[in-house]
């Protein structure tokens, strides 16, 4: 997902998380106060009194420090070589806000899924260009490989958008081989085949959430402790993907379902079937990027815990590389198909 995809189609509070680059100006707060009406009465005519929640705004988010990993620790503003860098905790109050928001709404959801195309090679789009990668992709940048087609209620011969997998959608209803969606951060509804979509269980919230700053080459880990309050877990460097053609790719920015884990994730060389190694501890959210350990080239196999390069510059070919011991702490604590992925800038 490129940045246009995320900003110009985000709803509701959306639209701001991907706005990123905004310069840490103060530390985090132990607390931030909650808005003093949270819910309020209203009369609705010729019903029973009601209670409306208002939606959370993202000053209405409290963070606190509690953490269940604590090695490698950065500081919400820490040195980089003669600048500084930070944890945009405004920019992740936005998208926790977010995060709360559209759960607000029950109902059913349903994650996109096309990961190598096991589900097969999406069809052409309408209108389609080359993304940067020289890869067929949508108006929108999003590359026809690994995506999801997403066809208008109005003609589903030929889809108009690809989604990205790992992305989440609201299940609205079946029409005959379609299942209609309203994904999370595209306001329109859209009919896509069955076979490319994953219907999560009814009981499913989004409690966990793993950001990602690929400017900033760090990652946090946040766990939901009731309306408006957060935990931060962990704070640590990581290193994101770099636009390295053919092989790599730049970490795409949204939001994404944590969906797959391995404990070790087993690559090629680059250009061949051969394996190179392996990522210890990987948790897969969208196409083949990984939340991993540091990766260990073969013929070695002793598990590798840091490396230097953490929270430097993006080289992984488009997975999120931590220490080792970070992967493996949110390998063990984030649960699949409920902790959702939030790559900003």
């Amino acid at each position: 997902m490129n940045q246009k995809y995320a900003t110009l189609f985000g709803i509701g509070l959306s639209a701001a998380l991907f706005i990123g680059c905004e310069d840490m100006k103060k530390q985090t707060r132990d607390a931030v106060p909650v808005a003093d009406s949270v819910l309020t009465e209203v009369f609705v005519p010729e019903t029973e009194q009601v209670l409306i929640i208002p939606p959370l705004m993202p000053e209405d988010i409290i963070l606190t420090k509690e953490f269940l990993y604590d090695k490698y620790t950065l500081e919400d503003i820490y040195p980089y070589k003669d600048t500084t860098r930070s944890f945009k905790w405004e920019t992740i109050r936005k998208s926790l806000a977010f995060v709360e928001n559209f759960q607000q709404d029950p109902g059913k959801w349903v994650v996109l899924q096309n990961y190598k195309n096991v589900n097969q090679y999406p069809p052409l789009v309408k209108k389609y260009t080359y993304n940067k990668d020289r890869l067929v992709s949508d108006t929108l940048g999003v590359s026809r490989y690994q995506s999801v087609p997403l066809y208008s209620p109005e003609d589903t011969l030929t889809p108009e958008l690809y989604g990205p997998d790992g992305s989440i959608a609201r299940y609205l209803g079946r029409e005959g081989s379609f299942l209609r969606i309203q994904p999370l951060l595209i306001g329109k509804e859209w009919l896509v085949p069955e076979r490319y979509l994953y219907q999560l269980e009814d009981t499913v919230t989004f409690q966990h959430v793993v950001v990602v700053d690929r400017k900033d080459q760090n990652i946090a880990t946040l766990e939901h402790i009731k309306r408006g309050e957060w935990k931060i877990r962990s704070m640590n460097p990581a290193t994101t993907g770099k636009f390295n053609p053919p092989y790599g790719q730049e970490t795409p920015l949204g939001i994404f379902l944590l969906q797959q884990k391995k404990k070790n994730m087993y690559f090629w060389k680059d250009g061949t079937k051969e394996i190179g190694g392996f990522a210890p501890y990987a948790s897969r959210f969208t196409n083949g990027a990984h939340i991993h350990g540091v990766p260990v080239n073969l013929p070695r196999k002793e598990i590798i815990e840091y490396s230097w390069s953490l929270g430097t510059t993006p080289r992984s070919h488009m997975c999120v590389r931590n220490a080792t011991s970070h992967a493996k702490f949110i390998y063990d604590w984030a649960p699949t198909w409920s902790t959702l992925v939030i790559v900003i800038e």
